[in-house]
């Protein structure tokens, strides 16, 4: 049986932009384990009914099926042991430290900055199902959100201890990247596919580090469709 990843897509099903699917695509290119990543959107809540879950990503690997980003690393690990993503002890405890670094400092940073260009690479099926719940968790319209400024300035300070790790190595896992690599770099692919805007500069390590991940696994994350390879999409 094929494996398939359920994946997020937007106003083209190649848009691929969720944070947790792009840790898995990576985790499974590292792995050098093939995958269908089929096209999923927010409202096809049925199309997961099967998975007792109603978001992605959702991995089918034969008769398993495994649901949310670190189990699906987790379940790669048991199941395919070479090439270790997440390691034991310590080396699993430091990746679970930058899975809740990933989503508490930078993701929040980074919606403040590009909300209103992800709402616009969004299906616009889905558009309303996204404004009603991202209003409803943030208590104001996305419009009053959406502050590049702040959002910039709050991802500025988020960044300084990956600034001063990267200093030190090219990788957060040392000389290649892991788990930690992928699980951090997710939300920056996710920026990177649904806005243009600029959220370091070129002669900040974070940089450096997100062009080498860019190149890992073939090119995996530079030839990715972004929102401005769709003409007229972006605005």
């Amino acid at each position: 049986m094929a494996r398939i990843l359920y994946d997020l897509c937007g106003i083209d099903e190649g848009l691929r932009f969720s944070p947790y699917c792009w840790r898995v695509k990576y985790a499974l290119a590292h792995k050098g384990l093939d995958v269908e990543a089929r096209p999923w959107r927010f409202t096809d809540k049925e199309a997961l009914a099967f998975a007792g879950h109603d978001k992605v990503p959702v991995l089918v690997d034969g008769d398993e099926v495994v649901t949310e980003s670190y189990d699906i690393l987790r379940y790669l690990d048991r199941a395919y042991p070479e090439a270790p993503l997440l390691g034991e002890g310590v080396a699993e405890a430091r990746a679970r430290f930058f899975k809740h670094y990933a989503e508490r400092s930078l993701a929040p940073a980074m919606m403040r900055t590009i909300i209103m260009d992800l709402l616009n690479a969004i299906h616009p099926g889905d558009r309303d199902y996204f404004r009603e719940t991202r209003e409803k968790r943030f208590g104001r319209a996305l419009e009053e959100f959406h502050s590049p400024a702040k959002g910039l300035a709050q991802l500025d300070a988020a960044l300084e201890p990956l600034r001063g790790h990267l200093q030190e190595s090219d990788y957060l896992d040392g000389d290649a990247p892991a788990a930690a690599d992928y699980l951090v770099f997710g939300s920056f692919m996710w920026a990177r596919c649904v806005s243009s805007a600029d959220l370091v500069s070129n002669a900040d390590p974070v940089y450096a580090w997100v062009e080498r991940m860019l190149d890992q696994h073939g090119g995996l994350g530079r030839r990715a469709m972004r929102v401005t390879d769709i003409e007229g999409a972006y605005r």
